[in-house]
Order: structure tokens, then C-alpha cells, then sequence
């Protein structure tokens, strides 16, 4: 009982210590303010050392997979940097892949200065898309893809011509004595009306394996396709790799194709991009293309080819200057081939600029078998694609000369081919519009 009351005092003796101590001399608020300060100054001190704002890079720049849209049943893959703090020039901020439709690029998303954060290709919006890209009835074979973001067009690139079967529903074409039964329901973006088939096999195909990296400037992603035999449209087996890789100025892509299987086979790459016009003045567009020649369309309804292969000299398909060429009125659905390089580039290189926007697209080939650039710039079109190929248009055809090398490259049981090219933004009005080489 004793030490029960003993307890109680001291208690009691300890409160009004506290008491005076404390609360009447206004000491609680002292420490609370303290506190409060050394809070804020050890904030500022970290914002000045830049450890918030390499956190927050470091958080936006992760790649991020979507669940609420899943083309072709996979997870949507986001590639995402932060704008560089008191930047004035063009930026990429974001590219939005389809590892479950052959990893097409369906967006990619820049800051520009005039305009803010805008989208550079023509696309719908991720939830429109995905219903869009159903694998079924006109996206049977992976059509739809043709139609948004930057499809990957492989074992062969644009068309390839042929005779119709009896159901006509496909065409069979002839390689080295070997007949090719290809499905023709995928139109490419001009949806000619002869019996073609466009934009090859990988347009639907579903990866077998995804993975990202965050680096310093963005992030990377590569995804694995082991699409075998094509569903017997192709002769041997093959196994697919893609890679993108974003930063600030540029996004680096790269394609690495293997015969997994026992018997050779032809292969060709290309890369299907619709880059916006962002503020609907198409023909105010500059083009320019490296120097080299235009192949002869015999029949722009159908979009067969003569096999004559003409100079562009001083032809209003001229887009070789410093800067290229307005496309003013002209309606462009040609392909440019025996590309050159230029001094200090490379590779041959092809720009697409926008004055309204202040602006411009930049790709180069990377890799030597990229043989080809088809540009396809519709009159009426809210879009302007520029395609670098391995192969040419009809690469099968019979109307090239027997010398000439259309580009689809022979693989043989355990070779393998790369595709690469690097896409780059950058400003018509200041220093970042020259040449930029590869670090």
C-alpha cells in the first residue's frame, strides 16, 4: 500500500515539473518548430544535391505495363522519362509497345515547345485500340495492325504479289522453286486492289517472353517471338527479337531474326510508322530522302511495279536537298531504292519536318541491309509513312532484272540477321537540327 502511494506522488510531482516546465513556458512549441525546420532544411538540402528529382526521374522512367487494355492478350508495355528540367527543345517523353501484336509501337509521345505534350503517331487511344485489334473477322491475320502506331513488317516488308487461289482468299507466290501460300486479307495502308499480300506475318503474334530496364535517360524493352513456321506460310522456323530502346532524343529499335530450323530461308524486315500531321497542313510537310532511285509504279490501282528503276533529278519526286521538299500536292505511295550515305551520317538517312511545329523526325539505317525507304503520304491523310526495308515491294516478282538484289536475305539453319534503325527529334530553328552521330 505504501509503495502504491509513493508511486502516485512521484507521478504526480513529475506532471507539474512537465507542467511548468513545458506547457506554461511555451518549450513544446520551440520543439515542435524545431523540428519542423530541421524537416525543411534537410528537404532542401537533398533538392539541392538532386536526390528528389533523380527519385522522381527514376520513378517515371520505369517502364509501366498496362492491365486495363491488353492487345493480343498481353500487357501493354509504357517506356517513360521525364522532361529535362529548363529544357527548351523537342523531347520524347513515352513509347507505348504491343508485345501482344509483334511489338507494334502503337504511340510515342514528345514535348514540343509550341505545342506542349502531343502524340507523334496516328493512332486511337489504347482502349479504342485494343478493341480494334481483336484477331478476329478483318484483324483475322493481324490486317488492323497496318492501320495504327509503327507495325514490325517481317519475314517480308510491304507487298509481295502473287496468284489467287480458288477460295481467294490467299496467293501463292514462287522462292527458289518453292511455293508460298500467304494469306491476303492484311491491305497495306493504301489497300490496293490487286491480289497482295502486305506487311507480312509477325502482325498479330503474341511474344513468348517481355523484358525492360530502366536507363539513365528512359527505358528499355525487348521482347522474344518464336512464331515457328509462320502456320506454314514459311519454310523453316524462325525466332524473333525485338528491342526498344527510348532516351530524351532518340529511340533506338533493333530486330534480330534466326533460322531455328533445318532448311534456308528468305527473310526481309521493315518498320510500318504513321507519323501524325500534327496540325493538319499536310502539304506545308518537308521530306527529305538520301539520294538514290524511285521504282516504277505501273499501275497505281493495283501498285504494280515495272521493275524499271528511274532517276529523281529535278522530278517532282526530288526530295534529295539540304532539307528536303514540301509535299505540297503531290500523293506519294513509292518506294526509293540504291539508298546513299552521306558525309558524317550513319547511314542513309531519311527526315521528316514539320515548320508549323517547329520540329522534325529523323531516321537513319543502322544496319546495311536496309535496302529500301517507302514513303506513303496520302493526299487526304492525316499521317506520312516512311518505311525502312531490307526488301523491295514484291521482292518475288518476276519483273526485276535477274541482276538485281531485292533485298530478302537467304538464312540458312542457325543464321541469323539484324535490322536496326534510330529514330531522333529535334528543333528546325536551333543547333539541334544538325547531324547528330551515334555516341
Amino acid at each position: 500500500m505504501y509503495w502504491a502511494l509513493l508511486t502516485q506522488g512521484v507521478s504526480r510531482w513529475r506532471r507539474k515539473i512537465w507542467h511548468a516546465a513545458v506547457m506554461r513556458s511555451g518549450m513544446l512549441t520551440f520543439l515542435v518548430l524545431l523540428f519542423v525546420l530541421g524537416g525543411l532544411t534537410f528537404g532542401w538540402r537533398e533538392h539541392r544535391l538532386g536526390q528528389f528529382a533523380q527519385l522522381k526521374k527514376e520513378l517515371n522512367s520505369r517502364p509501366v505495363r498496362d492491365v486495363t487494355a491488353r492487345p493480343g492478350g498481353q500487357d501493354v508495355v509504357q517506356l517513360q522519362r521525364s522532361q529535362i528540367a529548363g529544357g527548351n527543345g523537342p523531347e520524347f517523353l513515352s513509347a507505348t509497345l504491343l508485345p501482344g501484336r509483334g511489338m507494334n509501337l502503337l504511340q510515342i509521345t514528345a514535348y514540343l515547345p509550341q505545342r506542349g505534350e502531343v502524340n507523334l503517331l496516328a493512332s486511337p487511344p489504347l482502349q479504342e485500340a485494343a478493341k480494334i485489334l481483336s484477331g478476329t473477322g478483318a484483324d483475322a491475320n493481324g490486317a488492323k495492325s497496318l492501320s495504327m502506331g509503327a507495325a514490325v513488317e517481317m519475314p517480308w516488308a510491304g507487298r509481295i504479289s502473287g496468284v489467287s487461289t480458288p477460295d481467294g482468299r490467299n496467293l501463292s507466290t514462287i522462292w527458289h522453286g518453292n511455293r508460298f501460300i500467304l494469306p491476303t486479307d492484311a491491305k497495306d495502308s493504301d489497300g490496293v486492289a490487286g491480289v497482295v499480300a502486305a506487311g507480312g506475318l509477325l502482325l498479330k503474334q503474341p511474344s513468348d517472353s517481355v523484358n525492360t530496364n530502366v536507363m539513365p535517360d528512359g527505358g528499355e524493352a525487348q521482347a522474344t517471338y518464336r512464331p515457328g513456321n509462320f502456320d506454314g506460310h514459311w519454310p523453316s522456323q524462325t525466332e524473333v527479337t525485338t528491342t526498344v530502346a527510348l532516351s530524351g532524343k532518340s529511340i533506338m529499335m533493333k530486330i534480330v531474326a534466326r533460322n531455328t530450323g533445318n532448311s534456308a530461308e528468305p527473310m526481309g524486315i521493315g518498320w510500318h510508322p504513321r507519323f501524325a500531321v500534327l496540325g493538319g497542313h499536310r502539304a506545308q510537310m518537308m521530306l527529305r530522302l538520301p539520294e538514290g532511285l524511285r521504282v516504277e509504279v505501273k499501275d497505281r490501282r493495283s501498285g504494280e511495279l515495272s521493275g524499271n528503276l528511274l532517276p529523281v533529278d529535278k522530278t517532282e519526286y526530288d526530295f534529295t536537298g539540304r532539307i528536303g521538299a514540301q509535299l505540297g500536292a503531290l500523293n506519294l505511295d513509292d518506294s526509293f531504292v540504291h539508298l546513299r550515305t552521306s558525309l558524317l551520317e550513319s547511314g542513309p538517312m531519311a527526315e521528316l519536318r514539320d515548320p508549323e511545329n517547329d520540329y522534325g523526325l529523323r531516321i537513319t539505317a543502322m544496319t546495311s541491309n536496309i535496302k529500301a525507304i517507302r514513303v506513303y503520304a496520302p493526299l487526304d491523310g492525316s499521317y506520312i509513312s516512311i518505311e525502312p526495308q531490307t526488301n523491295y515491294d514484291d521482292p518475288f516478282g518476276h519483273q526485276w532484272p535477274r541482276d538485281e538484289d531485292t533485298g530478302m536475305v537467304v538464312l540458312q539453319p542457325g543464321q541469323s540477321m539484324q535490322w536496326q534503325v534510330r529514330l531522333q527529334i529535334f528543333s528546325l530553328s536551333s543547333t539541334d537540327s544538325g547531324i547528330v552521330r551515334e555516341p
